[in-house]
């Protein structure tokens, strides 16, 4: 059986509220993101899931901790797992921070890392995920550079696709491992 991967976004944060680009600044739930994460709990709890994983970015943690309290599931924390490193532009207008992506592909954020960086990041995890937990399902909650490092490392999509594509927002999305 192939490793089976969710993965679903961090819940809505003050920040997403306030169209604010966190980067990896901790960020908080809203009141909205708190509701959401209960309903990712709903959807996921009885998902046959052998462990989650997610960001130690605040909003990550958060969310996975209100999404499966009480349900068994290990939570395991991974700073891997974390946002584009924006560098000073941490805390920024998300709208001033995203209208220039394409170029910080290669090119590192000012103090830091690149789309590209990230997504290699965000590969070391995989790398490491199939020497505890191949054959399983588990869940990863994490951000844009997560899912983007799926979708490249997983499913082949260039990454130069997916920095000039919109997020695309959605209840979770499924990957599979051989």
């Amino acid at each position: 059986m192939p490793m089976e991967i969710v993965f679903e976004t961090h819940s809505w944060s003050e920040d997403n509220d306030r169209g604010i680009a966190t980067g990896w600044l901790p960020g908080r739930l809203s009141e909205r993101g708190r509701h959401l994460a209960g309903e990712l709990g709903g959807r996921r709890r009885g998902d046959g899931l052998a462990a989650v994983f997610t960001s130690d970015l605040a909003r990550a943690v958060e969310t996975a901790s209100l999404a499966f309290a009480d349900t068994g599931i290990p939570i395991l924390h991974d700073w891997r797992l974390r946002e584009c490193d924006y560098g000073t532009g941490n805390g920024m207008p998300a709208i001033r921070m995203h209208r220039n992506r394409s170029e910080h592909l290669d090119t590192p954020y000012p103090g830091g890392e690149s789309w590209r960086q990230a997504v290699r990041r965000v590969g070391r995890f995989l790398g490491d995920l199939s020497l505890r937990w191949s054959d399983t399902r588990v869940l990863v909650i994490g951000h844009v550079a997560t899912r983007w490092a799926f979708d490249h490392l997983i499913d082949g999509v260039p990454l130069e696709k997916l920095v000039e594509a919109d997020f695309g927002w959605r209840e979770g999305w499924e990957y599979r491992l051989p």
